[in-house]
């Protein structure tokens, strides 16, 4: 009975181990992968880890992570340990109230605590950047070590530091020598503890970070709307240096304790570890800031401050703008329009912003962007015709097109027959052929649009009897199809053919379609948004100037080629256009990349926040009934 419960435990464990380390071990493996598939293997390549450290984002949210993280660390560990100390000799009633108050932050959620130091930085007007963090760090780290360490202190004879100075110790001594050493497992907990919390922490520091600050949990996060092998790279890369830490921590004090006494053990637990942390911070820091000496440059020292969506600009871009000018780009990624737009009407400096059109119309209405000087825009000629003087910009006074592209349908051709496409258009999301096989896009705006464009009405439409009737069509949808409601995972999903058909950008069906041969994207006749993403230029801009230097040089030729062959979205600079959609173009014959102009059906979102407000409350109506039904 024993020996099978041995061998029980034996099995239980090895299952254990399994589940924590396979991700970890397929991540790995992935990531030397030649393609960008996450599910095939397609040969053995270090191409990933190449593109890992020639991204300069990449390296500096790493440099960014452990120097935060061994900063935090220490410094938290000192605070926390004399904090901890302290309080043991405090009164017990203060003893009690602080210890209460040291556990609110371990007991809040981590959102709280974040928008707590966000309201706090703003109060007192602290501009957000590598400070913040690190201060928010230092202060959500230090309960953690102060719990590490009271039990130590608790467990020790209260008259020792009082003996050790009746025997002629000074107190700073009696804290080193006699009070330190006992509590030392204690501080060692507590700074791992505070370590690890530090690199794991993506929610506080998404909500104090600003400037183009990144630590890698915000740059993954950023870099997750596509399949991007390169995370796995740089994951692996941590992975490499938490292990060799722990090896050095654990290792390095048992080789060296044949050659020393325990006093200089004790004291190279800490040197050997911290040393070689800061060592290897010091090394990604030296590289991901190296730059080489250039001659002069029309905008050399001077910072461009972009504001653009996650995953939307090409691998080349910022790097050979800031070569070209001298100057340097710090991005900030946001996930949607009205993100952006509350920090920029709460004051948030950039200089570039790159909002969706029916947001450009609401940004000129409040006087939020200005106007371009077209003195200084030379590209506009390079722009499509069919891309200018467009409703929201008649005249192109405040913007200049980035990308532009459709809402359609990606179906899998071997699940989905186009005659059912062709018949019913997106009467087809109510088909119970299709039944729990289908994704909608959570988007009002976009969803919206779907119904009323199926109910023949149009998507801009105030008529309250026919976004009602258009809410009815969408409640069916979700009661009667069992639908998954989804964001960006959209993308991967349909890339694995995870089900036979979704709402979806044209964008992201190019690289869906690209990635499966077996998809397919449908535009119904009657009609779809038409959009299109814009550059603008804040009323508040530091630096407009350089500004019209970088609108310039991504709508040429060069900058908007690799933005549009690296993101999929189709480019607003005409050449570009034909050279990857036409004859030996990387997307010849996907026409997810066309850009329909002939179907008087589709058109361009207006923006209306009466009816914005409207719509926004029924699809989260739409939402609760699709829950219910689930």
């Amino acid at each position: 009975m024993k020996q099978s419960k041995r061998i029980f435990g034996k099995v239980l464990l090895a299952l254990m181990l399994v589940f924590f380390y396979l991700p970890i071990l397929y991540m790995i493996v992935f990531s030397f992968n030649e393609g960008k598939s996450l599910t095939a293997f397609t040969g053995f390549s270090m191409r990933w880890y190449q593109h890992m450290l020639e991204s300069r984002d990449m390296m500096q949210a790493l440099y960014t992570t452990f120097s935060v993280a061994l900063l935090a660390t220490f410094i938290s560990t000192v605070v926390g340990t004399i904090s901890a100390i302290g309080l043991s000799k405090s009164r017990r009633i203060v003893r009690d109230v602080m210890v209460q108050v040291n556990n609110l932050p371990l007991m809040n959620p981590e959102i709280v605590t974040a928008i707590g130091f966000m309201l706090l930085f703003i109060t007192f007007r602290i501009e957000k950047g590598y400070a913040t963090m690190l201060l928010a760090h230092i202060a959500f780290c230090i309960p953690y070590v102060m719990l590490s360490v009271m039990p130590k202190i608790r467990s020790l004879d209260p008259n020792l530091a009082d003996a050790a100075m009746d025997l002629g110790a000074t107190p700073w001594q009696a804290l080193t020598k006699v009070i330190v050493p006992q509590i030392t497992p204690g501080i060692i907990s507590g700074a791992l503890i505070a370590f690890t919390m530090s690199i794991d922490d993506f929610i506080i520091s998404y909500f104090v970070t600003g400037g183009g600050v990144k630590n890698l949990s915000i740059m993954v996060y950023t870099m997750s709307k596509r399949i991007n092998p390169s995370i796995n790279a740089i994951s692996t890369l941590v992975v490499v240096i938490i292990t060799l830490l722990l090896v050095i921590i654990n290792v390095v004090p048992l080789i060296v304790s044949k050659s020393q006494k325990k006093t200089e053990i004790k004291n190279r637990k800490w040197i050997v570890p911290v040393s070689a942390v800061l060592i290897i911070a010091l090394g990604v820091g030296f590289f991901s800031n190296f730059k080489a000496q250039e001659s002069y440059l029309p905008f050399e020292g001077e910072t461009l401050y972009l504001y653009n969506w996650g995953e939307y600009t090409g691998e080349n871009i910022l790097s050979d703008f800031e070569e070209l000018t001298g100057a340097t780009v710090i991005m900030e990624n946001f996930e949607s329009n009205e993100q952006m737009y509350i920090k920029v009407a709460n004051g948030a400096a950039y200089d570039i912003l790159v909002p969706s059109d029916y947001m450009i119309q609401r940004l000129i209405e409040e006087d939020l962007i200005q106007k371009l000087d077209h003195e200084k825009i030379t590209c506009l000629d390079e722009i499509s015709d069919g891309l200018k003087g467009l409703p929201y910009d008649p005249n192109n006074e405040y913007s200049v097109p980035y990308f532009c592209g459709m809402v359609g349908i990606v179906y899998d051709t071997t699940k989905v027959d186009p005659a059912d496409l062709e018949r019913e258009g997106y009467n087809i999301f109510l088909d119970q052929k299709y039944r729990g096989d289908i994704y909608l896009y959570d988007s009002e705006r976009d969803s919206f649009m779907m119904a009323l464009k199926a109910l023949g009405y149009s998507m801009n439409t105030e008529n309250q009897a026919e976004i009602d009737e258009a809410y009815e069509w969408l409640v069916k949808c979700v009661e009667t199809m069992d639908p998954e409601i989804v964001t960006d995972e959209i993308i991967d999903n349909m890339a694995q053919a995870r089900k036979a058909l979704g709402l979806i950008y044209s964008g992201d069906a190019t690289y869906i379609m690209s990635e499966n041969e077996d998809m397919g994207f449908y535009l119904p006749e009657s009609g779809t948004n038409q959009w299109s993403d814009g550059m603008v230029i804040p009323k508040n801009a530091k630096n407009p100037e350089l500004a019209h230097a970088f609108i310039n040089y991504a709508a040429s030729y060069d900058g908007a080629y690799d933005n549009s062959s690296y993101v999929g979205y189709t480019s607003a600079n005409e050449d570009v256009f034909n050279d990857l959609f036409g004859v030996g173009g990387d997307y010849e014959g996907i026409n997810a990349y066309e850009y329909r102009t002939d179907n008087p059906n589709d058109e361009v979102f207006t923006y209306n926040e009466k009816t914005r407000k409207i719509l926004s409350n029924l699809w989260s109506k739409v939402k609760i009934a699709a829950s219910n039904a689930g």
